[in-house]
């Protein structure tokens, strides 16, 4: 039995906004804005499923929420929702309202107009995959991206982890992950399918998507629980987005070993 603690995480925005605003909050894609008093926008999200996403600031635990959003959800006076037609639709909206509005709980990093690059290298049995401003000698990448870069750097660990570790639940990934906290060089213990990881990354980029999603899904098959196939499904997307885009146009990115 689990021990009970003494006591319970606070809850900020239940007592400002009320439990009715997160049980009526709308199950639809979109984007989040956060308002402090002054109804000043200091944070932007985007979201497949809003009422999922906020429902993940109610709780307050100082041992899972990074301290950027505690001090943030501290001085939440208002959410505002903007619904749009599809996950893709949404992330093109945050990233026009990031540009324009540079909310100051949002990470500097992120503002649309820099352009990245996706780098990866393969260390023993382990895949280290990062998202870089200029790519070091010895990594392989692909870019420059400038737009979504970040978005598909989280999919692409979350998946990978997800797809070498089939006994680990969703809510079992590294901490902050399931978030969107993602360190800026994340590493993912391949073990043996190290070659078949770094394979798929080339096809992926280069030649084949579909040889990715395929082993992704014999690899994820055995999920049966709803918030974790939500979840996945929603990475996948995001993957599967960006690849059509690029099919759909000429594109000037490069796959390369530095």
């Amino acid at each position: 039995m689990g021990q009970a603690l003494l006591f319970p995480d606070p809850k900020p925005l239940d007592q400002r906004l009320g439990r009715k605003f997160f049980r009526k909050a709308p199950q639809r894609p979109g984007v989040y804005l956060m308002r402090d008093a002054n109804d000043k926008v200091i944070y932007v999200g985007k979201a497949k499923d809003l009422k999922q996403r906020i429902n993940n600031y109610r709780l307050a635990n100082p041992d899972r929420m990074p301290r950027r959003h505690l001090r943030m959800v501290r001085e939440v006076a208002r959410i505002e929702f903007q619904f749009c037609s599809s996950e893709a639709a949404a992330l093109e909206r945050e990233s026009k309202l990031l540009r324009s509005l540079r909310p100051r709980f949002n990470r500097a990093g992120v503002w649309p107009g820099k352009s990245w690059f996706l780098a990866w290298r393969e260390m023993d049995t382990k895949l280290e995959f990062c998202m870089i401003e200029v790519p070091e000698v010895g990594w392989h990448r692909f870019g420059p991206i400038n737009g979504g870069a970040r978005y598909l750097h989280q999919s692409f660990c979350r998946l990978l982890w997800l797809a070498l570790n089939a006994d680990s639940l969703v809510s079992q990934l590294p901490v902050g992950w399931i978030r969107g906290e993602l360190p800026e060089l994340a590493s993912i213990d391949c073990g043996s399918e190290i070659a078949t990881v770094m394979e798929n990354l080339r096809q992926f980029f280069w030649e084949d998507p579909a040889a990715l999603f395929l082993w992704l899904g014999n690899r994820l098959t055995h999920r049966t629980s709803a918030f974790e196939l939500a979840a996945i499904a929603a990475d996948i997307e995001s993957l599967q987005n960006y690849s059509a885009k690029q099919r759909g146009k000429a594109s000037d990115s490069q796959l390369t070993l530095l």
